[in-house]
């Protein structure tokens, strides 16, 4: 089994909602979006002879999603009452609405889901929070590299 990883990384402010300590403040990150695929077979002919993919496929998908994140304050929807949402549009802030609370988990599998509607073979997210913190996401128990 071949595994190709490629990275990459936007900096954004999120807070949560309704939790009891430090994050419930808007805060800032530089996330770090981790992706792995996998595959058994490597292309025997043509210009990715001797490849599993053109890690340019992996690293333009990714990237493209984390630019849809760059610099925006993200939130979850419900969590400001829509006359601050209106005030922050208003204000020309760059938000971000997502439907789930902004956890690095829930980033996981939000990326992860989005990048396997790709066609991409997704085996595994992670996302780093800060450097020596992630969370992973994958579908299933099998051990990713």
């Amino acid at each position: 089994m071949y595994f190709l990883k490629t990275t990459a990384s936007f900096d954004s402010a999120h807070f949560l909602s309704g939790y009891d300590g430090k994050c419930a403040n808007i805060h800032g990150h530089r996330w770090v979006i981790e992706v792995t695929v996998n595959g058994d077979k490597l292309h025997e002919y043509g210009v990715k002879k001797g490849m599993l993919m053109d890690f340019g496929e992996v690293k333009d998908a990714v990237k493209e999603l984390a630019s849809k994140f760059d610099h925006t304050l993200i939130y979850e929807k419900n969590s400001f009452k829509p006359e601050t949402v209106v005030a922050l549009e208003n204000e020309n802030f760059n938000i971000t609405e997502v439907p789930f609370r902004p956890t690095a988990e829930n980033f996981a599998k939000y990326f992860f889901d989005f990048l396997k509607e790709t066609n991409l073979p997704v085996i595994s997210v992670a996302v780093y929070e800060t450097p020596e913190n992630c969370a992973v996401y994958r579908e299933s128990d099998t051990e990713a590299v």
